[in-house]
């Protein structure tokens, strides 16, 4: 199953405060322990980027 959201829902959901965001590592670990199709359904944003000190 495909889960497909727009830019205005994501950005509804971050105004609305409901929005579920996830570094990458978690979500890793969240498709490992619910499988992929459950854990799309579930998160909205996936963060990753990374901070490095130039």
């Amino acid at each position: 199953m495909l889960t497909v959201r727009t830019y205005g829902e994501i950005n509804a959901r971050i105004r609305s405060g409901k929005v579920v965001v996830l570094t990458a590592e978690e979500a890793i670990a969240l498709v490992a322990e619910k499988g992929l199709a459950r854990a799309a359904a579930e998160v909205d944003v996936v963060t990753t980027g990374t901070f490095g000190p130039m």
